[in-house]
């Protein structure tokens, strides 16, 4: 049950944010899964790389979505 009426052009901020976190953590586990079955040391070093680079994002998305439902929470009907 929603609580809250969020404007169209907020509900597709928020949709979008959300497929992209999705997307996101997809990546994160195929990273994670790629830096645990190498052995070459310069692989290794760009899978670290890649993974605490989608870990920003994540984080950043994250941050976002939340920015987006606390205004949602101060914002009901």
């Amino acid at each position: 049950m929603k609580l809250f009426k969020p404007s169209k052009e907020t509900d597709d901020r928020y949709t979008l944010l959300k497929d992209d976190l999705a997307r996101t953590t997809a990546e994160l586990n195929i990273a994670y899964t790629n830096l645990q079955n190498v052995v070459e040391p310069d692989l290794i070093d760009y899978y670290i790389y890649q993974a605490k680079a989608v870990q920003m994002r994540y984080k950043f998305l994250l941050e976002c979505v939340k920015k987006i439902e606390d205004s949602y929470a101060k914002n009901p009907l």
